[in-house]
């Protein structure tokens, strides 16, 4: 996060507006060659005055105070220089103003957790197609007609997706006429989510592309100009949205989950998917996991961009609190992969205790996988580092 916010530093400070001299750029660029990273607080901004105190304990850092990271090791940061064959960073007045200026922790968070979700909202269109084609489900529900009817994009666009990986699938005709919602409703879900998503992509481009520092000097024309660019509301209303739909794609996959584990609903296989019911446990560690997870994602939703309070003597009488809700994002956007990879690990154990194999190509090669990386759960194991296994597959997948 640290390094991913000066990296935005120095690509700002080097457009040419800002005031500040070479060297500056040329010892950031420097230090993004070499494993120094500044140690900075998570907490102390509001993200109105751009990072303030995080990015000044990052240039303190790169002057040889305060403290850094080499190699993953924390020492202080004079000692972590030399190391790293760096020369501390000397900087006049309107040098140190313009390092801390600007909105590059927030817009880091923001496009962090971005990444992060969208890698979990791909994984959780191919899972749901893996839970259908493994439960026999008629996949009806995707049908072009219906979906252009409703009318919304990013449905009409993942539906889409979602016939391609289940193309070739036969239906078991035993299941009921209308699935539960966390089936039938996933495309316009996930839909909706896609729309969400294209949102926030569009203000981190913009986030990517700015300068947020204060004041900004155009030669063209000689003028030194003072304004708000350092205000990061559009990443703060971003960051928030990101949170929204990271808590609704979590509470999809643990009711998928939730489906899959219980034999009333997932079609006759045992309860928790144990291989030996009465005797093993199977999926239910997981599944409790699951709800925590979800409950932490709900805890932490609430809006961060509509809690501003008056600071700076009055100075700062509305901020955004942007870095608050993009920090918020990205540990979202963690527990959201917890996710996927926990519904993974459920869909491989179903078909080791009875489940059928998938009949579209697509989802048979999902599922094949994630067989080659996780083994049944016969007998009980803990199972923490399968769930971080098959996130990681499902969410790398091209």
């Amino acid at each position: 996060m640290s390094r991913a916010a000066l990296l935005l530093r120095t690509w700002s400070l080097s457009q040419g507006v800002s005031g500040v001299s070479a060297h500056v750029v040329d010892g950031l660029a420097a230090m993004l060659a070499t494993t120094f990273v500044p140690a900075i607080p998570r907490y102390g901004s509001v993200g109105a005055s751009g990072d303030l105190i995080p990015l000044a304990y990052a240039v303190q850092a790169l002057r040889g105070r305060g403290h850094a990271y080499v190699d993953g090791s924390r020492m202080p940061a004079d000692q972590a220089l030399e190391l790293a064959g760096l020369t501390p960073l000397t900087l006049d007045g309107r040098d140190a103003l313009a390092f801390v200026n600007g909105t590059s922790l927030t817009t880091a968070a923001t496009s962090l957790a971005l990444d992060g979700v969208r890698a979990s909202h791909k994984a959780l269109q191919r899972l749901t197609c893996l839970l259908v084609d493994l439960l026999g489900c008629d996949p009806g529900f995707l049908d072009p007609h219906l979906l252009n009817a409703y009318g919304h994009p990013g449905a009409v666009d993942v539906a889409d997706g979602m016939r391609k990986s289940l193309a070739g699938i036969v239906p078991s005709g035993t299941r009921a006429l209308q699935e539960p919602y966390s089936i039938r409703c996933s495309p316009q879900l996930l839909g909706a989510a896609e729309d969400a998503l294209r949102y926030v992509d569009g203000v981190v481009e913009a986030d990517l592309r700015s300068v947020s520092d204060n004041p900004l000097f155009f030669p063209d024309n000689g003028s030194v100009v003072h304004g708000g660019n350092f205000f990061g509301q559009p990443a703060a209303f971003a960051a928030d949205m990101l949170a929204m739909v990271t808590g609704q794609l979590g509470n999809l996959a643990e009711r998928q989950l939730d489906l899959l584990v219980d034999p009333a609903r997932n079609g006759g296989l045992p309860p928790m998917l144990a291989a030996g019911p009465g005797q093993q446990h199977g999926m239910q560690g997981v599944q409790l996991a699951t709800t925590a997870f979800v409950a932490e994602i709900r805890r932490a939703a609430m809006p961060a961009s509509m809690q501003s309070l008056p600071t700076n003597l009055h100075n700062q009488d509305v901020v955004p609190f942007g870095t608050q809700a993009a920090l918020r994002a990205y540990d979202m956007a963690a527990l959201l992969h917890l996710l996927c990879g926990s519904l993974a690990v459920g869909l491989r154990q179903a078909v080791h205790v009875g489940a059928r194999r998938p009949t579209s190509p697509g989802c048979a090669a999902l599922l094949d996988a994630l067989i080659d990386s996780i083994p049944p759960i016969d007998p009980d194991r803990p199972l923490d580092a399968d769930v971080r296994t098959a996130a990681d597959l499902v969410t790398t997948m091209p």
